[in-house]
């Protein structure tokens, strides 16, 4: 097993817009006997789970356009549930099973300040290992991201979920030191978790 470690302090960031901070893997998790993540012609809910709509809107747009230009149907998850039920698991579940949504996208920024174990035993057990247990623990435990000191490293966690057995498919921990655009590096987190997830095989872009 690998330990990696998760930096300490608030995540506060710099709004002066630059350069795009670069998204290093730290780790990367699939479910046994899971070859290619297919959900084409189905929907598959992106979520960005942060308090702050003005980065939580545009990352989940982003994350939908990416998941729709390989083959599902991808949908943020601002516009299926109301605000005030975003952190409620059940009313999430209901919305959720409502729309239709057969996958779950969570991407999530995490702080922990000991080191973290990631490995199979983490992404399928515990609050991990479903996807309304992760839902809940995620949205009473939310990092928040905002005004900031000269130097942040951010580390955020991302799920994939089978809303149809509510069980993890894939799972990534991402790290970037010192953005200085929050709402630019969303956004660019959505676009390389999709474009990983092409790397491992999992999914495929769509032919033009």
């Amino acid at each position: 097993m690998t330990r990696f470690p998760m930096i300490a302090g608030s995540l506060a960031l710099c709004a002066a817009v630059t350069v795009l901070a670069q998204n290093d893997f730290l780790s990367t998790w699939k479910a046994d006997g899971v070859t290619e993540i297919n959900f084409a012609g189905r929907k598959v809910a992106a979520v960005l789970i942060t308090d702050d709509d003005s980065l939580r809107v545009p990352a989940e747009e982003a994350l939908a356009r990416e998941i729709t230009a390989r083959g599902p149907v991808g949908v943020p998850a601002y516009r299926i549930i109301p605000k005030p039920e975003l952190s409620k698991k059940d009313a999430a579940k209901g919305w959720f099973e409502r729309a239709g949504v057969a996958g779950l996208v969570v991407l999530r920024p995490v702080k922990v300040e000991t080191d973290k174990v990631y490995s199979a035993a983490v992404w399928s057990s515990g609050y991990y290992g479903y996807a309304w247990d992760y839902w809940g623990y995620g949205w009473a435990n939310v990092t928040p991201i905002g005004k900031g000191r000269e130097q942040r490293t951010i580390t955020v966690e991302t799920l994939l979920y089978d809303l149809t057995k509510g069980t993890p498919m894939w799972a990534a921990v991402t790290s970037t030191t010192d953005p200085k655009n929050v709402q630019s590096y969303v956004e660019g987190l959505a676009k390389d978790v999709a474009k990983r997830l092409e790397k491992e095989g999992l999914v495929r872009k769509k032919a033009r």
